[in-house]
């Protein structure tokens, strides 16, 4: 019995080692996509590359409530560009994200 709990605590050790990497690395990810997403707001981009590979970048880090805010707002401004696009990546989002039925 003793070993299994040894077992369960170093599991439960790099269980949590790794949600810290995560939520380290989602960070970065806010901090290097957030001047990227402003600047395509603040120019009126409508380099459809660009802004799709953005939303695929961004896309991974969705769970994290901020990196969330940045697809959000790069998707307001990419509907008024390629509305079927967009919904695409709504759809996307939802797919991967969202629990709600």
């Amino acid at each position: 019995m003793r070993n299994d709990m040894n077992d369960y605590d170093t599991l439960l050790h790099s269980v949590s080692a790794i949600a810290e990497q995560m939520q380290g690395l989602q960070a970065v990810a806010v901090l290097q996509y957030t001047p990227v997403v402003e600047t395509i707001i603040a120019t009126r981009s409508r380099d459809v590359r660009q802004i799709e590979h953005t939303l695929d970048g961004l896309l991974d880090f969705c769970a994290y409530e901020q990196a969330l805010l940045l697809y959000r707002r790069l998707c307001r401004h990419y509907f008024d560009i390629d509305p079927a696009a967009t919904a695409g990546y709504i759809n996307a989002y939802c797919e991967l994200w969202d629990s709600e039925p």
